[in-house]
């Protein structure tokens, strides 16, 4: 038996080290020497558009997962839509999803509403965050110190140029962005910047 489970963070910079050892402990603890799938994100959870949660569910529709294991429910989606819509279609196909760090079983219909909850409550954090976000912008306009973000701005070292010819390769977006260690939506940017 081989257990999946999906890890992500919502930026290239953040370290996904914490959410594997967490996993890894409690597969060690209930199916110890199963073997791990990784599926691994860089990328907001505020869409499903993610290179690695495509594959988990393109192995999801091959039949090759019995059981989903992430460190909180969250990283699966901080929307109440995307979020039920995904645990539904795999409790419809009988796959266990379990959450480590919050030590829930999300099979069956009491899975389900608890579910709704967190990712309702995921939602609502989600939503203060880019509230306070904007309040403190706002803040630093009045007070003449925000100039917003330079325009073009890349990570460190990045020509965006490189995204370009990676494309011309034949790679794919989701492709490029492994290779430069950058989100999706930042290899979407760089493309638009150098046409």
């Amino acid at each position: 038996m081989k257990i999946s489970a999906y890890v992500r963070v919502s930026t290239t910079g953040q370290n996904e080290t914490g959410q594997r050892e967490a996993i890894q402990a409690w597969v060690d603890a209930h199916y110890p020497g199963t073997e791990i799938v990784w599926y691994v994100d860089k990328e907001s959870g505020d869409t499903l558009d993610r290179p690695e949660f495509a594959r988990l569910q393109s192995d999801v529709f091959a039949g090759h997962v019995q059981q989903i294991v992430v460190w909180r429910l969250d990283r699966l989606s901080r929307t109440v839509k995307d979020g039920l819509a995904t645990l539904c279609d795999w409790c419809d196909r009988g796959i266990r999803l379990v959450s480590v760090s919050q030590q829930i079983d999300f099979s069956g219909t009491i899975g389900k509403m608890i579910a709704s909850v967190l990712f309702g409550v995921a939602e609502m954090e989600q939503e203060t965050r880019r509230e306070r976000q904007a309040v403190g912008i706002a803040a630093a306009k009045k007070r003449g110190v925000y100039s917003g973000r330079r325009k073009g701005a890349t990570k460190a070292g990045i020509d965006p140029k490189r995204a370009r010819k990676l494309r011309e390769q034949g790679l794919t977006q989701s492709e490029i962005a492994k290779s430069l260690d950058v989100s999706v939506s930042s290899v979407r940017r760089y493309l638009k910047q150098v046409n």
